[in-house]
């Protein structure tokens, strides 16, 4: 991007996704944020005519705070590229790459990163039969948020009856048990790692409902643990190619130490809403929430 002052920065939200309503208030935040860090700022719902709006516009800068499939997994990214304006967060590929739960996966295992034994499965064959020994966990494997997950616990007799609107090829992974931690990183560094506690697992429900899940942060975990994460979230975050902003989530079994701790995902576009764990992480190391909305801008550029 080139240096402005003020420049001028469209805030994509919304979307045909599944997760449209978080987008919409992860957009409305980062306007707010982008607003009182001297931006001018259009707020734009991503629809079918996103191109004549963005033409119309002319802005300086794309903020992407869309979430899910057509946001966060190359397609608006490449949509812009080809328009040739500057956006926010990770590029084309990897984008596409951390959307795919199982490319991500691979990707893992090529840098030598922990990652849980897992398949893919037609949504019908899992409906009908254990396609791996209980207990596991069945979730679509291009969608974010925890959006659709069922645990299918140890010694169940029935297999998930998955809902229709699940896709027709589903990942199945070994369930691990124990401690949801994240880390966040920001500029290629990582921020630190939060300890999620719920009072189940952490889905969708948990993650954007207030009271939701509970962050405490820095987690009190081990500092093998700890240093473990931050180099790990890193690792991922130069793995799939991402560009200003990631968060990886890890599942740590206490009782296995260093080798208890695996990686979950990499999210391209971590949720900017109130209850959201990036803007907490950048708060805990001194950076407010307009100053993170406004370096992200900074970084903007084509060619990510």
């Amino acid at each position: 991007m080139s240096s402005r002052t003020n420049p001028h920065v469209v805030v994509l939200m919304g979307g045909p996704s599944a997760e449209r309503e978080v987008s919409f208030s992860s957009g409305r935040e980062c306007a707010a944020a982008l607003r009182e860090a001297d931006c001018k700022v259009t707020e734009v719902d991503a629809g079918p005519d996103i191109v004549a709006r963005l033409t119309e516009i002319k802005p300086d800068v794309v903020f992407n705070a869309l979430h899910g499939r057509w946001g966060e997994d190359g397609c608006v990214q490449g949509l812009l590229e080809w328009m040739r304006i500057p956006y926010t967060h990770s590029g084309v590929l990897a984008s596409a790459l951390a959307m795919d739960k199982e490319k991500t996966k691979a990707a893992y295992r090529t840098a030598g990163l922990p990652v849980v034994a897992s398949i893919l499965a037609g949504r019908d064959e899992v409906r009908s039969r254990h396609v791996i020994e209980p207990p596991y966990v069945v979730k679509p494997y291009n969608e974010g948020s925890s959006v659709g997950v069922y645990i299918v616990a140890d010694r169940a007799n029935q297999p998930p009856q998955l809902s229709d609107d699940m896709p027709e090829t589903v990942m199945v992974e070994a369930y691990v048990p124990g401690r949801e931690l994240t880390t966040t990183v920001f500029e290629g560094r990582p921020l630190t790692v939060t300890d999620i506690l719920t009072d189940g697992w952490y889905d969708y429900h948990a993650k954007y409902s207030t009271g939701g899940s509970r962050h405490v942060l820095p987690a009190d975990v081990p500092s093998e643990i700890f240093d473990a994460c931050l180099d790990y979230a890193v690792r991922a975050h130069q793995t799939l190619g991402c560009r200003g902003l990631s968060r990886t989530d890890f599942r740590w079994d206490a009782d296995k130490g260093l080798a208890g701790l695996i990686l979950l995902e990499t999210n391209t576009q971590p949720g900017m809403t109130p209850t959201s764990l990036a803007p907490e992480q950048a708060a805990h190391v001194g950076i407010s929430f307009p100053q993170f909305c406004r370096a992200l801008v900074e970084d903007a550029s084509c060619d990510r």
